[in-house]
């Protein structure tokens, strides 16, 4: 069974920049893709971006391209999250999430999430 531990949300102010990073764990090799998905209280959940664990190739939603940027260090089974150039609209929780389908769209093992919260 695959786990995934989400970390480094915190509190910044606007402009500014963090890293979270989510680290799998069990049948590590099973993982086709994970992602980063936000959600605010009462809002739906936004897909942030994703990646492929075999060949890396990467997804960013439009609010977030140019600013957060997805990658992955295979050999830490980490997935890191860059977010630079935050803005009070990032504010939300952050999910690490990730799939062993290959079309990347079932999403079952979800971590506890992180809270990011952009100040202006």
């Amino acid at each position: 069974q695959v786990q995934v531990v989400e970390s480094g949300g915190g509190s910044v102010q606007a402009g500014g920049s963090l890293r979270l990073s989510c680290v799998r764990s069990g049948d590590s090799d099973s993982t086709t893709c994970m992602g980063w998905f936000r959600q605010v209280a009462g809002k739906e959940r936004e897909k942030v971006a994703l990646i492929y664990t075999g060949d890396g190739r990467t997804y960013h939603a439009d609010s977030v391209k140019g600013r957060f940027a997805i990658s992955r260090d295979n050999a830490k089974n980490t997935v890191y999250l860059q977010m630079n150039s935050l803005k009070p609209e990032d504010t939300a929780m952050y999910y690490c999430a990730a799939d062993m389908g290959s079309w990347c769209t079932q999403w079952p093992i979800w971590g506890q999430g992180t809270q990011v919260t952009v100040s202006s």
